[in-house]
């Protein structure tokens, strides 16, 4: 896993954080898929690779290729063989419907995140609120009470 910013690996320290990743990768596969295929081609073992490197989380050939056929009969990736090579390879291109549909998705996954960023602060702000409501109830009692 590595730092977008600074490119720096990162540390997952617990089996907690390291399933939290797996899960939230896997969750996010079709997109991460997309988004490589709107850079360029790419046979699936180089999709298997890319991942791996990019995210740490080893995916194998049983849940990548039949993502990319479900992928296809979505109309959002295409396959040609490739015969130029030294072995042929079936290689994986974005449609104008993929990429529609990666826009979608990538702006869905902002909205998500910007929801929860949001829902975060006020929280954070009703939790300061009560505490100051705490503080100041108190002070009321003791005027009262003296």
């Amino acid at each position: 896993m590595y730092n977008t910013t600074t490119g720096e690996k990162l540390k997952v320290n617990n089996t907690y954080q390291k399933e939290a990743h797996k899960k939230l990768t896997k969750g996010l596969l079709d997109m991460i898929i997309l988004q490589y295929l709107d850079h360029e081609s790419m046979h699936g073992y180089q999709l298997i690779i890319k991942i791996r490197k990019g995210f740490g989380v080893n995916f194998g050939a049983s849940t990548i290729y039949p993502l990319l056929g479900l992928l296809g009969k979505k109309v959002t990736q295409e396959s040609t063989w490739n015969m130029d090579s030294e072995r042929p390879r079936k290689m994986y291109k974005l449609t104008n419907a993929g990429k529609n549909v990666l826009s979608f998705t990538e702006s869905s996954l902002n909205l998500i995140c910007k929801n929860i960023t949001n829902d975060n602060k006020i929280q954070m702000q009703t939790s300061s609120l009560i505490s100051t409501r705490t503080t100041h109830q108190k002070e009321n009692q003791s005027l009262i009470v003296s």
